[in-house]
């Protein structure tokens, strides 16, 4: 292994997670020189008292200088040994933490697998291959616009999202990330350049593991419109919105919350609470998704045949529910990735609850799911079940870390409910098609996520156990009754709804700036894309699998696409 610095960068005032307190790595190192007996002897100790031993007859001719010097090996040898196996020991858990972000970017990258079951299961078998394919396509597209951009958007002044932790990220190595000033990313010393040279502070492997876990994330982001747009985008316009989200929408978003922006900072600046507070990502991640699926789906329309002449919705049912379910279960794997690995900390133990809780939120969600869409309809349909449980997933995914396990069981049963409820709503009322259900899952149960952090975060986490007064966003801790607070909702005290006036903030901007931006962006793509940004309405019944990508889903059933479409297409 590398030396710490490789791991954590070469910063001072560099703090770690020590058994879920937040400490410096040289309280690490003084904790173990200050309490020796808790400690076995390390070899060279114990061969150094044998040796005291033998030697004690020897002290005692050749007089006082020679004793000196034998207290003085005494003294000094076993404190050195005791600090190298503290250093050993603070590199071992800086490891340990960086492959728990490397496995958890694997968990979430798997998630896109996911995505494109479910997504292609609750659509037709003539789009399958297009489906699935902007599924696939979406993980490159976005990767290559945060890499080159994106990254340096988000993260170019400063991170400051969990205590302690800047992971490489603090403002001098804002400055190496984002160049000489201008957007010049790939060269000037920009980020993605100073990766050819390792060249300054943005190249660490610190850096490293963060960067895969947040184009993880991003990828997510991207990946939803796919399912609310899917059956009639282009797919040539599809790639331009990979690349755009990778490289500006995704991080613009981020970069006032996680990137340490003014939403995070509302604790020091207006006094609420600790700022934007999202642990995971149910409104950087889903909601913003959500809320590009769903200015997508009214730029693209419905698809043909969805809505009769009288307005009322017609089924267009998927062609593979079994598939869809895979991916459910897939994601579900994933979400352990999604939000325990968002701990940062391998040694953190609120792993076990921010584990617990998604499991729960998740379990919930399909349960009161089945049974609701069964007194609705008189069936329990398979789809909304998966909705469901996706659901309770998403709206866990923000308080995960704050909020106790019967709450996340409530909040589950919540989110259950209100995505069968929306999923009509939009449908019915709004007169949007969205396949999947991606803006019900994502954009609504993402927003109630973040405000459920606002209310129900129980202040036992996210506090600054280092001592140093600094909390959650680099926000100053509070004290009750003498003990630091951490993140803590209205119905638990706080510092009265100053957290929920910050998470509600971060609602506002979401439905309002970042829609705008999402719905630009379709509406000027449209504008100058010949033909606009829908597929043509004879390959659209035809099937997009042929005219967009060339091959058919199921070849040898080609011959039967036509009679899968509506009587009236």
């Amino acid at each position: 292994m590398g030396h710490p610095s490789d791991c954590c960068g070469s910063y001072p005032h560099r703090r770690t997670r020590w058994g879920g307190a937040v400490m410096s790595s040289d309280s690490i190192i003084n904790t173990a020189i200050a309490a020796p007996t808790r400690r076995r002897i390390p070899l060279n100790a114990k061969r150094l008292a044998v040796g005291a031993v033998v030697g004690a007859s020897t002290l005692l001719v050749l007089g006082g200088t020679a004793i000196a010097q034998t207290v003085d090996a005494l003294v000094e040898e076993p404190v050195a040994d005791l600090e190298t196996v503290a250093k050993t020991a603070d590199h071992a858990i800086q490891s340990g933490n960086l492959l728990w972000i490397v496995i958890g970017a694997a968990m979430v990258i798997f998630m896109q697998a996911g995505f494109a079951l479910v997504e292609t299961g609750f659509c037709r078998a003539k789009h399958a291959a297009h489906v699935v394919s902007t599924n696939l396509a979406i993980f490159f597209l976005g990767f290559v616009g945060f890499f080159l951009v994106g990254w340096s958007f988000m993260f170019g002044g400063y991170s400051y999202v969990l205590p302690g932790f800047d992971y490489g990220l603090n403002q001098a190595a804002g400055g190496a990330l984002i160049g000489s000033g201008d957007w010049v990313f790939l060269w000037q010393g920009g980020w993605a350049g100073t990766w050819f040279d390792g060249g300054n502070l943005a190249y660490s492997g610190a850096a490293a593991a963060f960067f895969l876990y947040m184009v993880a994330f991003m990828d997510t982001t991207a990946t939803i419109p796919t399912g609310s747009m899917a059956e009639r985008w282009k797919f040539k316009s599809f790639v331009i919105w990979g690349l755009f989200c990778g490289a500006i929408y995704y991080p613009l978003f981020g970069a006032w919350t996680w990137g340490g922006g003014w939403l995070a900072k509302l604790g020091n600046s207006l006094n609420w609470g600790n700022g934007y507070v999202d642990f995971a990502g149910s409104g950087v991640v889903h909601a913003a998704g959500g809320v590009a699926a769903l200015a997508g789906a009214i730029v693209l329309g419905p698809r043909i045949g969805k809505f009769g002449k009288d307005g009322k919705p017609r089924a267009l049912p998927g062609h593979h529910i079994p598939m869809a379910l895979l991916g459910t279960f897939i994601l579900l794997f994933g979400w352990f990735g999604f939000n325990a690995a968002s701990t940062f900390a391998s040694s953190d133990p609120q792993i076990g609850v921010v584990a617990v809780n998604t499991a729960l939120a998740g379990a919930f969600g399909g349960f009161i799911s089945m049974l609701w869409i069964w007194k609705r309809t008189g069936k329990p349909d398979p789809a909304m079940m998966a909705n469901g449980m996706l659901a309770g997933l998403v709206i866990i995914t923000a308080p995960c870390a704050f909020v106790d396990p019967w709450v996340a069981a409530l909040l589950g049963l919540f989110a259950g409910v209100v995505v069968i409820e929306a999923v009509f709503f939009i449908e019915r009322k709004m007169k949007i098609d969205d396949p999947v259900g991606a803006i019900a899952v994502h954009g609504v149960c993402g927003t109630l996520g973040v405000i459920a952090v606002g209310l129900l975060a129980n202040g036992k986490y996210g506090v600054d156990a280092g001592g140093a007064g600094i909390g959650w966003n680099g926000t100053t801790t509070s004290l009750t009754d003498g003990v630091a607070d951490g993140v803590t909702g209205l119905f638990y005290g706080g510092n009265g709804a100053g957290q929920l006036m910050a998470q509600l903030a971060g609602v506002v901007v979401l439905w309002t700036l970042i829609l705008g931006v999402a719905f630009a962006f379709f509406k000027i793509q449209n504008a100058l894309t010949k033909g606009g940004i829908r597929s043509d309405e004879a390959e659209e019944i035809a099937g997009l699998d042929m005219a967009e990508m060339g091959v058919f889903a199921y070849p040898e059933f080609s011959g039967t696409h036509e009679g899968l479409v509506s009587s009236d297409a």
